[in-house]
């Protein structure tokens, strides 16, 4: 995407209200991760961003149907919200797309990218890259159940299967299926001999293997992800592909995320000061310890927020020393706060 498309884009979203078109809202998005990007993550993402494209964690299609809890719990403030499932089962995955669409979220996405032994032992993740008839019929399913957009997220190529032509069938076979986005961590996965943290990364970043998969399919929408760290590289990467998703980055230092409205969606609003975006997440955390929430939950994803700022270490060491204590409320939060401002003599 050349930066005067950009631009001419930019200019467009001055028009918005509330919430950004999904498709709009796609040009930048935070990468499902792991034990990070839960419900209190993402509420917290949204105090920073309001047009980022949101995404749970992974969440498999056993746990939605079979397990105790309520897996596709969200607050409205999330929106725009995609579930990213694992399964391989495709009337499984179908029945998961229909509850979600059901519970109201904007968009279900399939993992095929990550690498890690337990999921490849229940036959998900990168893994099924070997089988794109599979993960075909897999998209073809959930689609037919239903009208939200179904989409993919995948890694280059898997172990020795790793050569562009590799990519290009995967991409052609579940593009027939009728699935027209995809997004590509730029690095191939090695399923085995690697964990899960190394396949993030040893194997090299290949960007203009993403780029050229966009040449190549101009129809489709093509993402691109992995180790992608700044807004300058952001833009970069938008010459090339329609849009970006960025992971840790967004996560360890997430007031990153309170430059992405202006700079990627030329939104004219103020950017947000960290103290306005903890103080805007007081309701919240109120409101899920009254549920019975423990406030580390919380705040563990706040830790970064005040990174290469005045008061940041004694940010986060009061909220890691103090916030995980039985009954901890608010004033940890206002307690942490006072100490980014405090000024030694």
């Amino acid at each position: 995407m050349a930066r005067e498309q950009i631009t001419e884009k930019q200019g467009e979203t001055q028009k918005e209200q509330a919430f950004p078109s999904l498709e709009r809202s796609r040009l930048f998005s935070v990468a499902p991760m792991l034990d990070w990007t839960d419900r209190h993550y993402r509420v917290f993402a949204r105090q920073l961003s309001r047009h980022a494209l949101l995404y749970t964690e992974m969440v498999t299609t056993g746990a939605i149907i079979h397990g105790k809890g309520d897996y596709l719990a969200y607050s409205e403030a999330e929106h725009p919200l995609a579930l990213q499932l694992g399964g391989s089962n495709p009337a499984d995955l179908a029945h998961c797309a229909r509850l979600a669409e059901q519970r109201g979220y904007d968009e279900v996405n399939i993992n095929v990218g990550c690498p890690s032994d337990r999921v490849q032992n229940g036959r998900f993740g990168a893994c099924l890259m070997a089988e794109p008839q599979l993960v075909a019929d897999c998209v073809k399913a959930m689609q037919d159940a239903v009208s939200i957009p179904v989409t993919v997220k995948s890694r280059i190529g898997i172990d020795d299967m790793d050569s562009y032509p590799f990519l290009v069938d995967f991409v052609s076979t579940i593009s027939e299926a009728g699935c027209d986005t995809f997004i590509v961590h730029a690095r191939k996965a090695w399923l085995s001999g690697l964990s899960p943290k190394e396949n993030r990364e040893i194997p090299q970043l290949d960007y203009p293997r993403v780029y050229q998969l966009k040449k190549d399919f101009p129809n489709l929408h093509i993402g691109i992800n992995g180790g992608i760290k700044t807004l300058d590289e952001m833009q970069g990467h938008l010459e090339h592909v329609d849009s970006v998703m960025v992971g840790r980055e967004a996560y360890q230092n997430p007031y990153l995320l309170a430059e992405v409205d202006a700079a990627l969606y030329g939104m004219d609003t103020a950017m947000p000061s960290r103290r306005a975006v903890v103080e805007a997440m007081f309701p919240y955390i109120e409101a899920e310890l009254a549920a019975g929430a423990r406030l580390n939950h919380i705040s563990r994803h706040m830790l970064g927020l005040f990174n290469g700022q005045t008061g940041g270490r004694r940010w986060r060491r009061y909220l890691s020393e103090n916030a995980h204590k039985p009954g901890a409320g608010l004033e940890v939060m206002e307690e942490a706060l006072a100490l980014t401002e405090y000024r030694p003599e």
